[in-house]
């Protein structure tokens, strides 16, 4: 009589590997200069959910046959930690989704995700007298992190990938010249000036898929986040845009164009500009601004490459 779609998992596992392999041998690109990282801390919170419809007597009959505890999907998830041997976000999801499937055949369709936690190496003193980056000490970032979601199933040759994804989230970047809103639709509503250069103010997250998944969990033509979020920086401060949408539309243009393994890529930006309140009598570049009305705009666009 019914139809059902159910899911059940884990979330939110937090995880603090120390010393994994370090990412090393990244190509640099004229907008960056991330070459590589250390991962002494490699952190980040980690989602398991499961898929499927052979678990549906959990919820109807109270039979958990087909179910594993969640509890053992968090202790599966950090032992997992401790045995990867690879570099990368993709790289861990594709080697514990592969153990899941591969340990429970329970398991049959499920997705796998992660959201960085961000350590930066504290400055210390050196022997020299100067200053340089600890090996030991790391600060807890709080600003934009990397993230990575991977979808895999069983077939009858063992685990694969159907679905991937990767980005970078809560970018803020505000530029305080160089961007512009004119020419938009006025009418009896529209309270709004005309800004012919403004100080434009964004949060940004950002998303990529690979043309081949095996260039997202292998490190030969790995993209790292570091890199996109230096190149999105490099656009903003260069480009002088006549609105949002034009600023994230160059900005895939140039992904693309940097990026060749690059099949898609995605922006989802809220328009965060401050409303403008003072201005110098004598210098008109010295002006105070402060937080708008609460409500935002909202900007997204997905660009593909076109069949050849």
């Amino acid at each position: 009589m019914y139809q059902y779609d159910i899911s059940y998992g884990k979330h939110q596992v937090p995880v603090y590997r120390v010393n994994a392999k370090p990412l090393e041998g990244i190509a640099p690109i004229p907008e960056s200069s991330f070459t590589g990282r250390s991962n002494l801390v490699f952190a980040m919170l980690v989602d398991v959910e499961v898929f499927g419809d052979h678990f549906l007597p959990a919820y109807t009959e109270g039979d958990n046959r087909m179910v594993v505890a969640t509890d053992s999907m968090k202790n599966f998830v950090l032992r997992q930690a401790l045995a990867y041997d690879g570099a990368t976000h993709e790289g861990f999801l594709a080697f514990l989704g592969r153990g899941f499937l591969e340990t429970y055949p329970e398991m049959k369709t499920l997705r796998v995700s992660c959201e960085e936690l961000p350590f930066h190496p504290a400055q210390a003193p050196d022997p020299e007298g100067g200053f340089a980056p600890s090996n030991v000490l790391f600060d807890r970032g709080h600003d934009d992190r990397s993230t990575a979601m991977l979808e895999m199933t069983t077939r009858p040759e063992g685990p694969v990938i159907t679905g991937h994804r990767s980005g970078r989230i809560q970018m803020q970047l505000m530029k305080t010249t160089g961007s512009s809103f004119t020419s938009f639709v006025r009418d009896e509503f529209t309270t709004l000036p005309e800004r012919r250069d403004r100080p434009l103010f964004i949060y940004l997250d950002t998303h990529w898929k690979y043309t081949s998944v095996e260039d997202a969990i292998g490190e030969g033509r790995y993209v790292p986040a570091e890199q996109v979020r230096d190149l999105i920086r490099a656009i903003f401060h260069e480009f002088v845009s006549e609105s949002i949408q034009h600023l994230v539309h160059e900005m895939g243009l140039r992904l693309l164009d940097r990026f060749p393994q690059l099949a898609e890529v995605s922006f989802d930006a809220q328009n965060r500009t401050r409303d403008p309140f003072f201005e110098s009598e004598t210098d008109p570049t010295v002006k105070v601004y402060s937080d708008p009305f609460p409500a935002y705009g909202g900007i997204k666009l997905t660009m593909r490459r076109g069949a050849a």
